[in-house]
């Protein structure tokens, strides 16, 4: 087994693995893990190069949660210890007073073994890190912080339609959100064919959808569409080349190329 930075490892038969154990504390209207939902209580930290945080960037902004909660923003790159605020005067953070990530985790769990991740969500009354779970953060966004959504703000995760986004979710994450990657570090060429066919398969399979409608799942916007999204505005620019997901460019595939194109006007 080989290591691919601090929560990704390479596995005896060359398949890239992610490790998915994060801290699942939530941030409700009840407050029902002891985290209310509650104006400029908490802050979200993001690094506009990863795709995971990127989903949390666009839904904060389409939702209008910018009054109510603030972000901070690490560079771009990290070490083997931690995300850095080297874009921050000092290269501290200006709210949080901290140079790594990493203090805020240790904050909540001294010793934390575990990727120093972003997204996180840190409560800057203690400055721990109350989650870094990403797929929940997003759908939270959605249905517990409703209260402070701007007038006209899209219902992104809309009742009747949670079934069918979150099948699509799983999907486009197996073969897509994390399929490039099961592609960029693949260790054997088998392995590299197997995510490469499942990749491509996917894509194709969310062209024909999008062949007979606007967006992912239903008539609207959904959180499916913005999990999608951060992909493929990284796709040509990043995994065609990079992450050898070669097959075609996404300006190569009509449907996908205009539906990314579409997106990008709204996000």
């Amino acid at each position: 087994m080989a290591k691919v930075g601090a929560t990704c490892y390479v596995n005896a038969s060359g398949a890239f693995k992610r490790d998915q154990r994060y801290l699942t504390s939530r941030i409700t209207a009840d407050g029902r893990d002891g985290y209310p939902v509650e104006p400029d209580r908490y802050r979200l930290i993001v690094s506009r190069a990863c795709p995971w945080a990127n989903r949390t960037i666009v839904v904060r902004r389409l939702l209008g949660l910018e009054t109510v909660l603030s972000m901070g923003i690490a560079g771009p790159t990290h070490d083997k210890r931690s995300w850095r605020f080297d874009l921050d005067p000092d290269g501290r953070d200006p709210v949080l007073g901290i140079k790594r990530l990493r203090e805020a985790y240790e904050r909540r769990q001294p010793g934390y073994e575990r990727g120093i991740t972003v997204p996180a969500i840190v409560d800057v009354t203690t400055g721990a890190v109350v989650t870094n779970d990403f797929a929940q953060i997003t759908l939270d966004f959605s249905t517990q912080w409703r209260a402070y959504h701007r007038p006209g703000a899209p219902d992104l995760y809309p009742e009747e339609q949670r079934n069918e986004i979150d099948d699509v979710n799983r999907l486009v994450f197996a073969d897509i959100n994390n399929g490039v990657y099961r592609c960029g570090f693949a260790g054997t060429q088998r392995a590299y064919d197997k995510a490469s066919t499942r990749l491509f398969h996917r894509l194709d399979w969310v062209a024909d959808r999008l062949s007979a409608q606007r967006y992912v799942v239903g008539p609207t916007i959904t959180e499916a569409d913005v999990r999608l999204f951060t992909t493929l505005v990284r796709f040509d620019a990043v995994y065609h080349g990079h992450f050898k997901c070669n097959r075609q460019k996404l300006s190569e595939m009509p449907a996908l190329w205009a539906y990314a194109r579409d997106l990008f006007l709204t996000s």
